[in-house]
């Protein structure tokens, strides 16, 4: 996995629930953001320009029966939005950067399911098209191979299930294949963790090899909330917090 400048920082936080921790960096996030927008916009401005649109929006509710004047207002209220978005937009400026880096944090560390001590787990790998040779999975010591070792590279599905105890691996993809009469034999490593907390290593590594594509661990996507059957994952889930968040802080900090 790439590591982040941020890892010192906000690293700790795996010792917590994968939900915990979207609803703290939610926060984090949503605060700096909105002390960013109160002092890079003139908030003076931006509350005039709120309420005009209020009233604007409020007089269009009152010419339903007359089309010509509520297009007027209507044009009206575009152009004075226009003018709140174009004020917002250097606020906008500066939180995107940090606002990238952290949702680069979280998509790097709670994006999947980490591997518990002692479930199976799969690693796979993907063969060239048309490649023909021979795949071989060696498990470090920690790690049990639960299924054939070999797999020819023309089979359906390359895959190999595993378990193992708490720790950071090395799995070894052999590929094995003639060039001529001459067999010729290559080793890729593939890391896997095997954590009680929030680690995972990169689920896929690609690979420059004439008959092998990539090898993968299988790990599972995170799904941190469960709204009537509707399974979300940490993006939808900080989507959520943030604008509960927003919606309180901006009273709080009274921001337009």
């Amino acid at each position: 996995m790439a590591q982040s400048f941020l890892d010192p920082v906000l690293n700790p936080l795996l010792g917590l629930s994968p939900l915990i921790i979207v609803a703290v960096m939610s926060f984090v996030i949503t605060v700096l953001i909105t002390i960013i927008y109160k002092f890079t916009t003139k908030q003076d401005l931006m509350k005039q320009l709120k309420e005009e649109m209020k009233e604007l929006q409020k007089e269009m509710r009152g010419l339903r029966n007359d089309p010509t004047k509520m297009m007027e207002v209507q044009q009206r209220s575009m152009a004075t939005n226009m003018k709140y978005m174009s004020h917002s937009f250097r606020a906008t400026f500066f939180t995107l950067v940090p606002a990238i880096l952290f949702f680069g944090w979280m998509n790097a560390h709670l994006d999947f399911v980490p591997i518990q001590p002692g479930a199976e787990f799969l690693a796979a790998s993907t063969p060239q098209e048309g490649a023909v040779g021979l795949i071989m999975l060696e498990a470090p010591a920690g790690i049990s191979l639960l299924s054939k070792k070999n797999l020819t590279l023309e089979s359906d599905t390359l895959e190999w299930k595993l378990k193992g105890n708490e720790g950071s691996y090395n799995l070894s993809f052999i590929v094995e294949n003639k060039d001529g009469n001459a067999t010729q034999q290559r080793s890729y490593q593939h890391p896997v963790i095997i954590s009680k907390g929030q680690r995972y290593a990169d689920p896929i590594s690609k690979i420059d090899d004439p008959v092998l594509k990539l090898t993968e661990i299988k790990y599972g996507r995170s799904k941190l909330l469960n709204l009537f059957g509707w399974k979300i994952g940490w993006l939808g889930t900080y989507i959520i917090f943030s604008i509960i968040f927003s919606s309180l802080l901006r009273k709080l900090f009274k921001v337009y």
